[in-house]
């Protein structure tokens, strides 16, 4: 295996400072490049296992590409920074949530490459069996409308709500709840930032890469959960770079065995490629 070609970029506060001073995240045809100058992808990513598999990318891409991994601490701004070119692309999304980015921002990102599928749940500190969730109980779930329209299929499954039967649940919203038997009173948190209700609320939406931060599992504490390979993860890149060289080279990447091997060394989340 050769030795991973990657930079790392830590992103916070100052993104917007760490970017200003990088080159374009919009590199030439390798045809272009000189031969000792490989073109550099940069690749957003939020957390692991996501900026494990970007990393993992980096180790397989083919020669003449390097990727460079920009870890950023929001879903945002990892797609900010594709559509302003800032960076190539990202791994960070399902197609659902970059449909929406797009939608409300003027954007035409693409998802490119289909990489990994995961398990989401619903968590609780005080309940075993949502069957036991109380009167007027407070429930987080994403504030996004794709997760949105996810956990509230769940909790219509459960018969803790029902949805009006006319709207696709894949993008229903609080306003398409018919039936709240328990009064369930609801808290919209972005997905980065539902660990920090999981103390207070009766039950907690999260992505299996953001709660095991808490040190859990959607196979041994999840009270409710799905898979759905609607929502797998993909690389996204702009809808101009969408058939371009260095987008077949990062789909190459991405679907490598070096990839495969963090995807399946990982319990909550499968191939999706």
């Amino acid at each position: 295996m050769r030795t991973a070609r990657i930079g790392i970029l830590a992103a916070g506060i100052g993104i917007a400072l760490v970017l200003a001073g990088c080159a374009s995240g919009q590199p030439t045809d390798k045809a272009d490049a000189a031969a000792s100058e490989p073109v550099v992808l940069k690749i957003a990513a939020v957390t692991a296992p996501m900026t494990d598999v970007v990393e993992a990318a980096g180790e397989a891409i083919e020669d003449g590409y390097e990727i460079e991994l920009v870890e950023v601490s929001d879903y945002i701004t990892a797609n900010t920074i594709v559509k302003d070119g800032d960076v190539y692309g990202n791994f960070s999304q399902h197609e659902p949530y970059m449909q929406e980015f797009n939608a409300a921002n003027d954007a035409a990102l693409v998802a490119v490459q289909p990489v990994y599928n995961f398990v989401i749940a619903f968590y609780s500190k005080t309940l075993d069996d949502i069957a036991d969730l109380p009167e007027g109980a407070t429930v987080a779930v994403p504030n996004d409308s794709s997760n949105l329209g996810r956990a509230l299929k769940l909790l219509d499954g459960e018969g803790v709500i029902t949805l009006d039967p006319d709207v696709d649940p894949y993008v229903s919203t609080l306003d398409d709840i018919v039936e709240n038997p328990k009064n369930v009173e609801f808290l919209e948190v972005p997905i980065a930032s539902l660990n920090s209700a999981y103390e207070e609320a009766d039950l907690v939406f999260q992505w299996p890469s953001h709660i095991a931060a808490l040190g859990l599992n959607p196979a041994d504490d999840g009270l409710i959960t799905e898979l759905d390979d609607r929502f797998a993860l993909h690389v996204a890149v702009r809808e101009e770079d969408a058939d371009s060289e260095a987008t077949e080279a990062l789909k190459a990447a991405f679907s490598s065995d070096e990839v495969r091997e963090v995807i399946e060394s990982n319990g909550t989340i499968d191939v999706a490629f």
